[in-house]
């Protein structure tokens, strides 16, 4: 794909979505970082509906330790697994109290380091907390990508590095966010929605329809 055509399918996104957000809900670093590790292979209305009650009560590393692991999957049980994700952010926060002074690190290396979090995970902590451009690739912005024409790549971390060198400074800082919205709600893995496709004219998807 052209840059001419990639730089128009960004210009649409922004268009349609000037602004995008995470769609976790979350009140500081911490939390937002306990979200993210909710998240694997759970929808994000599914993990808000369980943060609400859990971010009243616990908002830093400390209060989660003391609330312990058990308590902890009580309140999550109802996601995939709440086992292996509670014991991970209770690991995670006394790491954090240990070695970060109660704080989450910002350097990729260092939260890679943490239990629970892979570089999707980290990427998108770094974009959505301190405004850095990282490009998170999950399973939406695999698909899109893929379909569009944007990346052929086949391994989350060649394409992570191809879209970062394909996509325009400019839009970096929210390209992540348009494709997984682009891939939750319009370019769906099943059945995408084409006819309300902002860029239908320029993806390059073979079975598209409309």
């Amino acid at each position: 794909m052209n840059l001419k055509k990639i730089e128009l399918i960004f210009k649409r996104f922004r268009q349609s979505i000037l602004i995008p957000r995470i769609q976790l809900n979350y009140t500081n670093h911490f939390t937002l970082l306990v979200a993210i590790v909710l998240s694997a292979r759970t929808t994000d209305a599914r993990v808000n509906k369980i943060t609400k009650n859990l971010f009243s009560l616990i908002d830093t590393p400390k209060k989660m330790i003391e609330f312990g692991e058990n308590e902890l999957k009580k309140h999550i049980s109802s996601i995939g697994l709440y086992n292996s994700k509670a014991k991970n952010i209770i690991e995670l926060s006394k790491i954090l109290v240990n070695s970060y002074n109660d704080k989450v690190p910002t350097i990729l290396k260092d939260l890679l380091s943490l239990p629970g979090v892979g570089r999707k995970s980290a990427n998108v902590f770094l974009n959505s907390a301190l405004g850095i451009p990282t490009l998170a690739v999950d399973t939406h912005v695999f698909r899109v990508s893929n379909r569009v024409g944007l990346s052929k790549e086949k391994d989350v971390f060649k394409m992570e590095q191809s879209l970062s060198n394909i996509i325009p400074k400019k839009y970096l800082l929210y390209a992540h966010h348009w494709l997984v919205l682009h891939g939750r709600y319009v370019c769906k893995a099943q059945k995408p929605s084409c006819e309300k496709c902002v860029i239908y004219d320029l993806c390059e998807f073979q079975n598209k329809r409309y």
